[in-house]
């Protein structure tokens, strides 16, 4: 992880998805000499957060194996989600179980998102200010990922079901929620078909 932690800062990585329009096992193909996986865990490593949680589907040893072979301070925790086709929100909400409980606030990132760039993490947690706050980095007008929740969304994540993920909570947010500009494509781009693997922006 980066020298400078705060230990009150966590991180999730969504990685339980199904990968159906990639064709199956999409997060660990190979992306730019590594499994496409690597960059998210990186990316939240190398965050402010004192501990990582990954979720994965209940059968993706090698996947397992992986995300724990990138992890050289022991601060990574898998949580293997049963059913992931239930959809994000349950994946979420597994992993926020998982999640050390007081947090002043958690990053969520996303397994199949490699560029997120190191500033981002840092920018969205100086944004931050309080526990009912939820701060994003926005591109182009299209708002991206690592989404960072304040410590008092954390009952709602460990709440979350189905396929709607966290957006829910976002809107609920309403004023509370602070979004970061950057000019940084890399929180966008996300891989859904194996073209993607190539169409990725210079960051």
């Amino acid at each position: 992880m980066a020298e400078s932690k705060s230990a009150k800062w966590g991180a999730i990585v969504l990685a339980a998805g199904l990968g159906t329009r990639f064709g199956g096992g999409k997060l660990l193909a190979p992306f730019r000499g590594r499994p496409l996986i690597a960059g998210a865990l990186n990316a939240a490593l190398e965050s402010p957060a004192f501990s990582v949680v990954v979720a994965i589907g209940s059968d993706d040893a090698q996947l397992e194996t992986t995300a724990l072979s990138l992890d050289e301070y022991a601060d990574l925790r898998v949580v293997k989600v049963t059913d992931p086709a239930r959809g994000m929100g349950s994946s979420l909400a597994a992993a926020a179980q998982a999640a050390p409980t007081d947090l002043d606030g958690v990053f969520v990132f996303l397994g199949d998102m490699p560029l997120v760039p190191r500033s981002i993490p840092v920018a969205l947690a100086a944004a931050l200010t309080g526990p009912d706050g939820i701060v994003a980095p926005v591109h182009a007008g299209r708002r991206g990922h690592p989404v960072l929740f304040g410590g008092g969304w954390i009952p709602a994540l460990r709440s979350l079901h189905g396929d709607s993920g966290a957006q829910a909570l976002i809107r609920q947010a309403g004023d509370r929620f602070i979004a970061i500009e950057t000019d940084d494509p890399g929180v966008l781009f996300d891989i859904d078909l194996p073209e993607d693997l190539k169409r990725a922006p210079r960051t």
